[in-house]
């Protein structure tokens, strides 16, 4: 079953063109541990030449992969990102469930910066016939014809080979030795950032959630409310301060303690007047869920822009939490594969008010695990991330360090709640002497 207000993938993708397999093309997969290998097909050469690449289970377990072409139009965005979601949820089932490991895997050509095509590298404990063909109509049903699946057989002598085709008729269709690719630069996925994940202004959000009315009917809610936002605000003479970290570093108690002590209206990100859709939202793609993130930051510029005119605003969280979890979450790997500094993907959108001062509160791993330990709140899927993925946590850290105009103050948090209070109004008190 698709998600509800969801068409059929057919009549969503009926005008998408699923790329046909071509040699040039190279890949790259997550492998457990954040691992990446980046890998390639050989056609040419001989027998033997070029390593094998990790993540290959060997017989009698067996390999597959398969992408889900560009969307040609932005029109086709939408439904491309939710047939991904679907796919993967779909790879979780029977048969599929048990011995089964799904890998996420890009697609890309070196040789052009064009964004790369999602897909899964799906690793099979046992090579059965049946569960080969389910993953063929799998295929079949859900994905644009010609829709390439990618078998993977390891011959006599260790090398490994890709089959295309379906049934017994694969090494007919195409044969090619699977082998080691050089990584590019920058990691694939950062093409993809920028209006993608990382919304660079309020329309390019707000376009996709229009395309998401017939889809979601919580979009054409958030939608209204953005409409009532003006645009480009301006913000009263009182200071605007945001607090920005992970879970457990303690932002609650010290934007509560500045609220009393600077006599500050305190705001929060994503607001109250949307919050009841965000478990709606962090069940989409990327690309639904986090604009929607960006469009419940103008919401917070407006309140932001009235209250400024009053008092010192506080503000728990604003774009850049928006922004590093989603640069964390596209960029798979260690830290060293996340954009460099300087990239456009650290700036403050032009078109959103900003802030006065952002502080980061932050603590050591092994102090925030002590601290959640006994919450008994739920958590969201990257809040569960932090917790057993450092790769993961690194990243965000390190992404909310990249930031620019303006910057990150960073506070130590792991001393008592009276010091770390006491660290952030010295913080701010040196940038506003007369508060």
């Amino acid at each position: 079953m698709f998600p509800r207000g969801a068409l059929s993938p057919s009549r969503l993708l009926s005008s998408m063109r699923a790329a046909p397999v071509q040699t040039e093309r190279c890949f790259v997969a997550e492998l457990a541990g954040s691992e990446l290998v980046y890998f390639t097909w050989s056609r040419s050469g001989p027998p033997g030449e070029g390593a094998r690449p990790r993540g290959f289970w060997p017989p009698p377990a067996r390999c597959y992969s398969f992408c889900i072409g560009a969307a040609q139009s932005p029109r086709e965005r939408v439904p491309a990102a939710r047939l991904h979601k679907q796919l993967q949820q779909k790879l979780r089932q029977a048969p599929f469930g048990a011995g089964c490991q799904v890998l996420p895997l890009l697609s890309y050509d070196p040789r052009d910066a064009a964004a790369p095509e999602k897909g899964f590298l799906v690793q099979m404990a046992q090579a059965v016939q049946e569960t080969e063909r389910s993953l063929e109509e799998l295929l079949r049903l859900h994905l644009p014809a010609p829709a390439h699946l990618c078998v993977y057989q390891e011959a006599g002598d260790g090398q490994l080979w890709r089959l295309d085709g379906a049934g017994e008729s694969k090494e007919l269709l195409g044969k090619a030795r699977v082998v080691l690719a050089p990584p590019p630069d920058r990691h694939p996925a950062a093409s993809l950032l920028q209006d993608g994940a990382v919304f660079t202004s309020r329309e390019a959000a707000r376009r996709v959630l229009e395309e998401c009315r017939p889809l979601i009917p919580e979009a054409r809610t958030v939608l209204d409310l953005v409409e009532k936002c003006p645009h480009l605000p301006k913000r009263g003479e009182f200071p605007v301060i945001v607090i920005e970290g992970l879970d457990a570093t303690g932002k609650t108690t010290v934007t509560q303690s500045l609220k009393d002590s600077l006599n500050a209206v305190l705001l929060r990100s994503p607001p109250p007047c949307v919050s009841q859709w965000r478990k709606t939202f962090d069940d989409e793609p990327t690309l639904v869920r986090r604009a929607f993130y960006a469009l419940t930051n103008y919401i917070v510029a407006s309140e932001i822009a009235k209250e400024s005119t009053k008092s010192p605003v506080i503000v728990d969280r604003y774009w850049h939490s928006t922004a590093a979890y989603a640069i964390a979450t596209e960029i798979s790997g260690e830290v060293s594969n996340l954009p460099p500094l300087h990239h456009p993907v650290y700036c403050w959108p032009e078109d959103l008010l900003k802030p006065d001062l952002v502080i980061l509160l932050t603590v050591s791993p092994e102090e925030r695990i002590r601290r959640l330990q006994g919450r008994g709140t739920e958590k969201t899927k990257e809040e569960a991330e932090l917790e057993v993925n450092r790769f993961f946590r690194q990243k965000v850290e390190e992404s909310y360090r990249r930031m620019e105009n303006p910057s990150c103050q960073l506070v130590d948090a792991s001393p008592s709640r009276e010091e770390v209070f006491k660290d952030v109004l010295h913080q701010i008190k040196r940038h506003f002497p007369l508060l």
